[in-house]
């Protein structure tokens, strides 16, 4: 005779898996849940793919709205070196450099998503493997970063609205679109203050609010509290530290 399992009226139902378009729009919106579903199966391809679409994008309207020669002149002219080279070393920086700049924009936007991931994954992976000891696979690191670089849903287009609706030579690429503290120092700053100030940004700190929130779900009892948030904004300081350093050194 056959029998039935019976199944307890208060037992919770399982939570209903999230295709890869909900998890991108709801890493923003409802993380906590979405990092839930995220770490029960890690995927990264969609968001990774998504954000190279987003990479490309940005390339093009660069390539579209800067003038490459003006912006390297610039460049040079603000460079310790440049007041040493002669108007011909100059112009044939200029002319290699104008030749280069197209190229090097659509490569770092093929290639720059998906480097910064595996980069930031790594790193994070390590972090929270010594000072939370979580063991997670590199795979679900990959996913967490993946969905937390989702801020970049809002910030790329931002960035395409500003460089369009500013007049080409108006545009500050070292910081289009002024989410940081660096946009309220005068020009004539010293280097290390802007690169110091250019580290609060708005969505690097919602990115890593993510990061915290995505690896937290990997172990909530050993990530409680404020430990992984701890653990993401140590990581991120150890950075800026190094930013700042090297801008002091070479300014």
């Amino acid at each position: 005779m056959a029998t039935r399992t019976a199944v307890s009226p208060d037992a919770p139902e399982p939570s209903p898996r999230m295709n890869a378009i909900s998890r991108v729009f709801g890493v923003l919106f409802s993380p906590q849940k979405t990092f839930e579903d995220v770490v029960r199966k890690p995927s990264w391809l969609f968001p990774i793919a998504l954000l190279t679409v987003l990479s490309i994008a940005v390339s093009f309207g660069l390539n579209q709205r800067v003038n490459w020669r003006e912006f390297i002149s610039q460049q040079i002219d603000k460079s310790p070196q440049g007041s040493q080279l002669s108007a011909e070393q100059k112009e044939q920086r200029i002319e290699a450099g104008a030749k280069f700049a197209p190229m090097s924009t659509y490569a770092v936007g093929v290639l720059g998503p998906i480097l910064a991931t595996l980069i930031v994954a790594l790193v994070m992976w390590g972090a929270y493997s010594l000072l939370g000891g979580v063991s997670t696979n590199f795979s679900t690191a990959m996913a967490i970063t993946s969905h937390a670089f989702m801020t970049g849903l809002i910030s790329s287009p931002l960035f395409l609205l500003v460089i369009f609706l500013k007049a080409p030579g108006t545009i500050d690429l070292e910081n289009p679109v002024a989410t940081n503290l660096a946009a309220f120092l005068p020009d004539d700053s010293a280097k290390w203050l802007v690169a110091l100030c250019k580290s609060f940004d708005v969505f690097t700190i919602w990115t890593l609010i993510l990061l915290a929130i995505g690896f937290a779900v990997t172990n909530p009892k050993k990530l409680k509290g404020a430990k992984p948030y701890t653990i993401a904004f140590s990581v991120w300081a150890a950075w800026v530290v190094l930013r700042v350093g090297w801008a002091f050194i070479f300014s």
